[in-house]
């Protein structure tokens, strides 16, 4: 049961983060977010920084699953096309429902790690299945160093994501081609 409520509180927490921000951050509207009784949230996680370490524990185990599925899903592409459609797929979820309040939570999350190492080891990028479909193909491309150039790519991937998110507005396939091209450039 503790691990259950444990989870329930780190959900509850990310979406706190995306709504109120950092300083929104509180024991108090975790369990608000949560519909439990006041001081639960201070029963499980007595600091404020350990319910930090829990949203960003459950995060990353959120994003990771997400990236493992897509991978799984995501044949590696044929062509440039092809791979451009899954990017914008994916950066499609980033930036809508769920994917958008995770979002919020993960560049909070990142912004709050320069102060908190500990932090900054949990969200450090993983490999996963959705970051191996990108690599397989641009090694199937014959680009030298593709493991470094996949990792380029998703950064600048994640860039269009965070400037979407804080400027408004999609990224377009065009875009992504754009960086794609450069990757295998």
């Amino acid at each position: 049961m503790s691990t259950d409520r444990r989870t329930v509180l780190a959900d509850a927490a990310i979406d706190v983060l995306a709504e109120a921000g950092m300083r929104g951050l509180t024991h108090r509207a975790v369990d608000r977010a949560a519909h439990l009784p006041p001081g639960t949230t201070s029963a499980y996680f007595r600091t404020r920084q350990a319910l930090l370490t829990a949203l960003v524990r459950r995060l990353v185990t959120l994003d990771q699953a997400e990236l493992q599925a897509s991978g799984e899903r995501t044949p590696v592409p044929r062509d440039a096309g092809e791979l451009v459609a899954a990017i914008a797929a994916f950066v499609e979820q980033r930036l809508t429902g769920d994917g958008r309040r995770r979002s919020l939570a993960r560049y909070a999350c990142a912004i709050e790690s320069v102060h908190h190492p500990e932090l900054r080891e949990i969200l450090i990028p993983r490999r996963n299945t959705g970051r191996r479909v990108v690599q397989d193909f641009l090694t199937a491309q014959g680009v030298p160093d593709a493991e470094n150039r996949t990792i380029t790519l998703l950064t600048c991937v994640d860039g269009l994501v965070f400037d979407r998110l804080v400027g408004g507005g999609a990224v377009s396939p065009e875009e992504i081609e754009r960086l794609l091209t450069a990757a295998l450039g």
